[in-house]
């Protein structure tokens, strides 16, 4: 347990904290804790965990404009469903990419967790796509990553780090039940039986 450790634990639960309300500016306590965790997973040998915190940062620019200009028109995002065949193209995504990384880590690295290592990078970059673009059910894959990433990061002595991950899945209970709440109020509204689509709740800096 270190400052890095500890920097990563408050950024990282302030972040999920403002997905869970829908606060636009998780993006970018989100870059800090990416930063953080990059520095903190390589030294503890968790090559893929580290480099998926650059993928993060991308993903990150990405969600933000998603949330204040990805909507129809270009307005602000809402909470939506994930399509059956969006859940196809995740599967496939998620089986292919998880088997290939689990490879590399196996073969071109000192990994000793290739393949949790790899399931929880290919959970947590699938998820975040979901919550870049508000998709209810990004919320069950962060919840199926932190229950692997407790106990590996307990195995490998981050006891800060899974205590967190212990509340970001808290959190997580929190999140999908904010966003269903106002999936299903948005889908009873006016509005939402008018074009037979939820609307969602705004994103801001003041929620």
């Amino acid at each position: 347990m270190d400052v890095t450790e500890a920097i990563g634990f408050v950024t990282g639960a302030l972040c999920v904290w403002l997905v869970a309300r829908q606060n636009v500016w998780n993006w970018l306590i989100g870059i800090a804790n990416n930063v953080t965790f990059f520095v903190l997973f390589w030294t503890a040998g968790l090559y893929a965990d580290s480099t998926l915190q650059v993928v993060y940062l991308g993903l990150a620019v990405y969600g933000w404009w998603a949330w204040l200009r990805g909507g129809v028109a270009h307005t602000a995002l809402r909470v939506s469903r994930t399509t059956q065949p969006q859940w196809l193209i995740l599967a496939a995504v998620g089986v292919v990419s998880t088997a290939a990384l689990t490879w590399v880590l196996a073969t071109v690295s000192d990994s000793t967790v290739p393949l949790p290592d790899a399931i929880t990078t290919v959970l947590s970059l699938l998820a975040t796509w979901g919550q870049a673009r508000k998709k209810l059910e990004s919320w069950w894959l962060w919840i199926a990553a932190d229950l692997i990433y407790i106990p590996l990061y307990a195995y490998k002595d981050l006891w800060l780090t899974a205590a967190l991950y212990v509340g970001f899945l808290a959190l997580c209970v929190l999140g999908l039940r904010n966003w269903l709440a106002d999936y299903r109020a948005a889908a009873g509204s006016p509005a939402g039986a008018a074009t037979g689509q939820p609307s969602g709740s705004e994103p801001s800096a003041t929620n």
